[in-house]
């Protein structure tokens, strides 16, 4: 999508991309993030526009530079410290480098000029734990990815990375409790322990599927799910644009993207109780296709071109006076 939006853009990665096995086991390389980052050379560039979960906020621009962070959320070892721990085998000799990334992380959050939140949940965190303020832009769904499908199948879908907050535990044991088959698509390190939990249930764990097959499962689907609490949750909106609703937990950015009884259902305690209830109050024929298609298209990439070249531009113009 990069290419898409900005066609003359050139990628430049850092020397921890040539490390064997950079891209699977990425989390233990988190000791040399905040070095590979900030010994990237921007000095040429007035104008900086970083996207960031965690590092890119903390790159240095030149004097004079103008640098926005457009911020996914606030980086996970800050504010989900236990869970970020969990990440690695030896939680006690972790801790001292955690400890050390959220020094690093909460001066490097100074940095930037200003910020744009994916969400009003992520700006909230951003003001909670940096002190900052963000404007809000909603990120662009990929609308050329996905068409409308004919919700024919007999199943419901969910499209995830397999990490525990994820919750997709949440969605096996419903789906399980509701008596529906449930197709989860997507890889992680949870890949192995969730088949395990799936053994002998009306769940289907594929793995990793590229987007061709994710549109036409999406699309056949009764609805997708949404189990677990998401910074901004971009899933409902690709479902809304393959014609399928979503049921979600009420919380985080899906209620921001999710219209409840329009384009999808909230189910309001986190557990699979609540979860498998939702399942079953789901009518397969109270959600118009080309409506749904409608909404998706709200979240579509010109819009958020056009929001993100103001802000940048306002940010400079600031600057200049």
């Amino acid at each position: 999508m990069v290419g898409d939006l900005f066609p003359k853009a050139r990628v430049h990665v850092s020397s921890l991309a040539r490390i064997p096995g950079a891209n699977r086991y990425f989390r233990y390389l988190a000791p040399f993030y905040p070095r590979a980052f900030e010994s990237m050379d921007l000095s040429a560039y007035d104008t900086i526009l970083s996207s960031s979960s965690a590092w890119a906020k903390g790159v240095r621009a030149a004097p004079g530079a103008v640098h926005v962070c457009y911020i996914h959320t606030v980086s996970r070892f800050v504010f989900a410290y236990d869970e970020y721990l969990g990440g690695f085998g030896l939680r006690a000799l972790a801790r001292p480098m955690v400890d050390r990334l959220i020094r690093w992380d909460r001066a490097a959050a100074q940095r930037p000029d200003a910020y744009i939140a994916n969400s009003h949940v992520v700006a909230e965190r951003v003001r909670r734990y940096y002190g900052r303020e963000a404007e809000v832009v909603h990120p662009p769904v990929d609308l050329d990815r996905f068409s409308l499908g004919a919700g024919s199948g007999d199943y419901l879908f969910v499209a995830s990375r397999l990490l525990p907050y994820k919750r997709i535990d949440r969605a096996i044991d419903a789906a399980r409790l509701a008596g529906v088959k449930l197709i989860v698509a997507g890889g992680g390190p949870a890949l192995e322990a969730l088949r395990e939990r799936a053994r002998g249930s009306t769940t289907t764990l594929l793995g990793y599927v590229d987007d061709a097959r994710v549109n036409a499962l999406m699309g056949n689907a009764r609805a997708v799910i949404l189990p677990g609490e998401e910074d901004y949750g971009l899933v409902p909106v690709e479902a809304a644009a393959t014609g399928r609703p979503t049921i979600a937990l009420r919380a985080g950015g899906a209620c921001e993207t999710v219209v409840d009884g329009q384009t999808g259902l909230f189910f309001d305690e986190p557990t699979p109780e609540s979860l498998a209830s939702a399942i079953r109050r789901l009518d397969d024929h109270a959600f118009e296709p080309a409506r749904l298609r409608e909404h998706a298209v709200r979240f579509g990439p010109q819009r958020f071109i056009a929001q993100v070249s103001a802000i940048v531009q306002r940010v400079r113009s600031e600057r200049d006076r």
